[in-house]
This record gives structure tokens, C-alpha cells and sequence, in this order.
């Protein structure tokens, strides 16, 4: 099996290191736990293996070709990144209002402080409550990108080698490239989760919680716009 590496890897680590919704999700969720922005970054890399298998049973290609499937999910990705900006939004207010209730900052009760002392019960659910969100917020996030199928039907083509077998070499890409992502996603993930102790602090917690939020509502838009 002979490709191009050097060029693949060129384009992979580019398309990484540019923020999409993939990194906007991996971010917040590692800033709330790191836990659940490692299942966001397991949840995302799950969605390119969706993306890999249905490029390779024709699927992206069935997408591409119908303007009415494409535009479909195009507008289900919209409409998902639009429902996690304005859930963001409406929660930063909603706790605003909680902290002017109660007369100030004093209040870090909510789901960015870090985690009081429970029970083993209890903190086995948090867990695997934090892995069930973040994995699918992930997932979903990346499988309603229509960019993603197009990455593997258009871009990774470009690097495989005509005299061998197309789909064999696709896949080797296609799984080379899901590695490449965990491995940056998880790295992002230590560096993000750096950001709790910040939002400890609510007037932080609550730019934070508003920014990203219109970040998705602006993502959502620009995604419905041109579908």
C-alpha cells in the first residue's frame, strides 16, 4: 500500500488545529469535567468512524449527489449546534439570576465546580451521566457535519494510490486520521480543563457560558444559511 503521508498528515493536523464545532464541543466539556471532554472527543472520533464506513458503502457519495438529502443534514447539524447555543445561553442566564437571588458569587454549586464528596453511588452516576453527554453531544455534533463525509469522499482520495485498492487505503486514512484525533482532542483536553478553576468564578463562568453559547448559534447559522 503506497500513499501520500506527508501530505495527508499536512492536511489532517490543519484540519484539526482549525476551531469547528468538533473543537468548540471537546472545549466545553472538558472545561465542565475532563472525563466528559474526553467522551466528547471519543464521541466526535465516533462520528468520522460513521462518516469512514458510509463513504465506503457509498452513502457520502448518495449525500453529495442529492441536493435534498445534503441540504438535510446540513440543516439538522444546524439545527442541533442552534439547540446546544441557546441551552448554553439560556443557562448562563438562568444562573445569573440564581446567584442575583442569592446575593452575589458566593454560589458554586452548580455543574462547573468541582465535584463535592458523594457516595460511591453517587459519583459512579455523575460519571457516567458526564460520559453519556459528552459522548453524545460528540457524536452528534460530527455525524450532522456534512463537511466530515465530505472529507473522506473528496479529500482522502487524493492521497491513496491508483495502482491499489481504493478502499482498502481509505480505510487505513480514514483510521489514521481517527487516531490523529483522539490524540489531539485528548491533549486539548489537558489544556482545556485548565479552565475549571477559572469558572469556579462566576462572572467568568458566566462570559464563558455566553460566548460559547453564541459561538454555536453563529456556527448553527452560518451552516443553515448556505444550505
Amino acid at each position: 500500500m503506497s500513499v501520500d503521508l506527508a501530505g495527508f498528515l499536512g492536511v489532517v493536523l490543519v484540519a484539526y488545529v482549525v476551531p469547528g464545532p468538533d473543537f468548540l464541543v471537546v472545549v466545553r466539556s472538558a472545561a465542565e469535567h475532563p472525563s466528559k471532554g474526553r467522551a466528547a472527543a471519543l464521541g466526535a472520533q465516533a462520528g468520522l468512524c460513521v462518516h469512514m464506513l458510509a463513504a465506503a458503502v457509498g452513502l457520502s457519495v448518495v449525500a453529495t449527489r442529492s441536493p435534498m438529502v445534503y441540504d438535510a443534514i446540513k440543516l439538522a447539524g444546524a439545527a442541533y449546534l442552534l439547540y446546544l447555543g441557546v441551552r448554553a445561553v439560556l443557562a448562563a442566564r438562568r444562573a445569573a439570576r440564581e446567584r442575583k437571588a442569592d446575593g452575589g458569587e458566593a454560589d458554586q454549586s452548580d455543574h462547573w465546580s468541582h465535584d463535592p464528596a458523594g457516595t460511591p453511588t453517587e459519583e459512579t452516576g455523575r460519571t457516567s451521566s458526564r460520559w453519556r453527554s459528552g459522548f453524545t453531544q460528540g457524536l452528534l455534533t460530527n455525524v450532522l457535519n456534512p463537511k466530515a463525509a465530505l472529507f473522506f469522499l473528496s479529500i482522502l482520495p487524493q492521497f491513496v494510490n491508483g495502482g491499489g485498492s481504493m478502499t482498502r487505503q481509505i480505510f487505513f486514512l480514514g483510521i489514521l486520521d481517527i487516531v490523529i484525533g483522539i490524540v489531539y482532542w485528548f491533549a486539548l483536553v489537558v489544556v482545556a480543563a485548565w479552565l475549571r478553576s477559572l469558572l469556579a468564578r462566576p462572572k467568568i463562568r458566566h462570559r464563558w457560558e455566553l460566548t460559547t453559547g453564541w459561538l454555536f448559534i453563529v456556527i448553527g447559522i452560518s451552516v443553515a444559511a448556505v444550505a
